[in-house]
């Protein structure tokens, strides 16, 4: 069974981005450094995602999901893990590990279908849903495989 709140770690997505209290671009002090990580960050380059300590001012720990209307399920007996979804995500929301497709990072999906336009295979491992379409529901409603016409 697939995890649909499958998050790439713990700290990932656990605020909203867009709080009460943003600075307006007009209102930031020049020269003012918003650091991506907390503490030293020396050798973060060698660790993966989800071993970084990312400050609150990243947007690895923030979600985006509230701007999203639609959202791609992904169908992993349907999938040939050939990483175009996570080759051309525009925002890494595609939670690949040693070349095999685990699930989607919804926190920070934007629902643009790009993941959807890119997968090769029939039917398609990824297919758009509504927001709120459980995943048991979107799967049972996944397409059968078209067979190609002789003529």
């Amino acid at each position: 069974m697939q995890d649909i709140k499958l998050k790439a770690a713990d700290k990932r997505g656990v605020h909203q981005l867009g709080g009460d209290e943003l600075m307006g671009w007009d209102e930031v002090t020049q020269g003012v450094v918003l650091t991506s990580f907390d503490g030293d960050a020396s050798n973060v380059a060698h660790l993966k995602q989800e071993e970084r300590n990312y400050s609150d001012f990243n947007s690895y720990t923030a979600t985006v999901a509230s701007w999203r209307v639609q959202k791609p399920v992904f169908n992993i007996d349907v999938c040939i893990d050939c990483q175009n979804c996570w080759v051309w995500c525009p925002d890494t929301s595609i939670i690949s590990r040693d070349k095999q497709m685990l699930g989607i990072d919804y926190d920070h999906c934007k629902g643009c279908e790009v993941c959807v336009e890119v997968c090769p295979t029939n039917p398609k491992s990824l297919l758009m849903f509504n927001e709120h379409e459980e995943l048991e529901n979107a799967l049972a409603q996944w397409p059968e495989k078209k067979k190609k016409e002789k003529n």
